[in-house]
């Protein structure tokens, strides 16, 4: 099934950093680059800049989530996993980065891939007071209540 692509425009606040890309055809997030060196040690967490902004467009949102490849590896995610970008946002992406290996430090380079960018699209709710919800075969269980 082929779908018409989202225009996201980009702005190189730093241009000399490579523009983020898909890794694979069919990928869902695209690769942030760091734009500065950067070294974590253990369980310390860092701002950490890529270079850009981005607009996105109005009924989207952006997700920066950990690369899977880095988290297993080196420990490397993100304290706010995923990181909410809102339609209306202007400024630099910057990715709130945490070493979770208690031993090793982890070295950032600039240039390197740090997280990677979701562009979803996102409906707005209109929020309707009830004094009762419906009843659906869970119910209010939660929390581990489907097994373990």
């Amino acid at each position: 099934m082929s779908t018409n692509p989202v225009r996201l425009p980009i702005k190189r606040l730093d241009p000399t950093i490579e523009l983020p890309s898909y890794a694979y055809a069919g990928d869902a997030g695209l690769d942030l680059r760091s734009s500065e060196d950067v070294t974590l040690e253990p369980f310390e967490r860092r701002l950490i800049s890529t270079g850009l902004a981005i607009a996105i467009p109005e009924g989207y949102a952006g997700f920066v989530q950990p690369r899977s490849g880095m988290a297993l590896k080196h420990g490397l995610s993100m304290a706010n996993t995923p990181g909410l970008i809102d339609s209306h946002y202007r400024g630099e992406l910057k990715v709130i980065a945490i070493n979770l290996d208690p031993r090793e430090p982890i070295s950032i380079k600039r240039g390197d891939r740090i997280a990677q960018l979701v562009i979803q699209q996102v409906p707005v709710v209109s929020l309707v007071e009830v004094e009762e919800l419906d009843e659906t075969d869970r119910g209010t269980g939660g929390f581990g209540s489907s097994g373990v």
